[in-house]
């Protein structure tokens, strides 16, 4: 090796061993710091006994209702219908028709193929055919993409993220 070699080598050893002791020593310090900043923290936790354990309940698990299957639309031929709900079938609404789920619960459908999602309203029962889960309003289908049948997912919308539209005072 000739000398200027030696001398790139001998320097890449020291800076490198030189890096390393600087990482350790600050790796060293921070750990400290950390320790006296923990222990001298002036608030107090206090310790968990077991009757406070006892006492409080276990949180119960939350189920989460959805289905999966086809959907299927229906527009023009039912406008103005009277639906399951009493009010008048209109296309151009976001709701749907279902055969179990209670009418006026909020759904969030999401086609499947293409991961478009929309919240409609039960106001009617069906659908009809057996092989289907959800009959959805033209509005609802055609914002989903959705043309004739197609693969979707159902979930119910908690209770407390169902809409209240502000009745008008008729000023």
């Amino acid at each position: 090796m000739t000398a200027i070699a030696i001398h790139k080598s001998s320097t890449f050893r020291i800076s490198t061993w030189a890096g390393i002791a600087i990482a350790l020593t600050l790796g060293i310090t921070d750990t400290r710091s950390a320790e006296t900043a923990a222990t001298t923290s002036t608030q107090a936790v206090a310790p968990i006994t077991a009757n406070a354990t006892s006492n409080s309940a276990a949180p119960k698990p939350v189920h989460h209702w959805y289905q999966l299957g086809h959907a299927s639309w229906y527009g023009s031929y039912f406008q103005g219908h009277p639906t399951a709900s009493g009010e008048s079938y209109n296309m151009y609404d976001l709701t749907c028709a279902h055969r179990s789920l209670p009418i006026g619960s909020w759904l969030r459908v999401t086609n499947l193929r293409n991961h478009k999602s929309v919240v409609v309203r039960v106001n009617d029962r069906g659908p009809v055919p057996e092989d289907r889960i959800v009959d959805l309003s033209y509005a609802a289908a055609s914002l989903l993409g959705l043309h004739g049948v197609g693969k979707v997912g159902i979930e119910v919308l908690p209770a407390v993220a169902q809409l209240h539209w502000p009745v008008s005072g008729g000023k």
